[in-house]
């Protein structure tokens, strides 16, 4: 597996973790837990910056010259 399939993979990960926190905040908005839900945003807000941040890794290391 190359480094642009790890990060791939990463992503992947980071994708279903967002999902699963963004079942999270549906079920406290519907209990009307603002306070929770403000904390899963927070949470779901830096899930995306890492599933970006893995994605911008795929693509710089998939653009590479292979050796």
């Amino acid at each position: 597996m190359n480094s642009a399939d790890e990060a791939l993979g990463r992503a992947e990960e980071l994708l279903e973790r967002l999902k699963a926190t963004r079942d999270e905040l549906e079920r406290l908005a519907a209990a009307e837990d603002a306070e929770s839900a403000v904390e899963v945003l927070t949470e779901l807000a830096d899930l995306a910056k890492e599933v970006e941040s893995e994605l911008a890794k795929a693509r710089t290391r998939a653009d590479a010259p292979q050796p």
